[in-house]
């Protein structure tokens, strides 16, 4: 089975966070503001490596495929998500060096351009494996 990757046209795509600029920070939080796109956003971050083909994303969020479909386009252009394809299907992904490079961009002048300061990483630290905490049972003592 051939993999290829999906050409990316009009793409806003800064590889490293000293090419990511005010225009491309603002056209990928734009993407997330939407409540769908932050949906499929984060849907497709839990699913990483594997990544999900669209029919499965729009099943899992209760979406339209063709809406999901151009949300994922917006995405793509933002550089958060990419398209593989594997055979006959697409598999979507999130792009994780995106989103890196995007918190990098924000917190880049943290703490008077000192963002180790900041302790990003006693939150990931805090935060344990990245997992929202689960929520607690509503089972009633007895």
């Amino acid at each position: 089975m051939k993999i290829a990757t999906l050409a990316r046209t009009g793409r806003i795509r800064p590889q490293t966070e000293a090419e990511l600029n005010t225009p491309h920070a603002l056209a990928a939080l734009a993407a997330l503001g939407q409540p769908t796109r932050l949906k499929i956003f984060r849907l497709l971050m839990s699913r990483e490596p594997e990544g999900l083909a669209a029919g499965a994303i729009a099943e899992a969020i209760g979406c339209p495929q063709n809406t999901v479909s151009s949300h994922l386009a917006i995405l793509s252009r933002a550089s958060l998500t990419y398209g593989t394809r594997v055979g006959r299907s697409i598999i979507y992904r999130a792009n994780v060096t995106g989103i890196r490079t995007l918190v990098s961009f924000l917190v880049t002048d943290c703490c008077n351009g000192h963002p180790e300061l900041c302790d990003f990483k006693g939150v990931a630290r805090d935060l344990g494996d990245g997992c929202a905490p689960t929520k607690p049972s509503r089972r009633r003592a007895t």
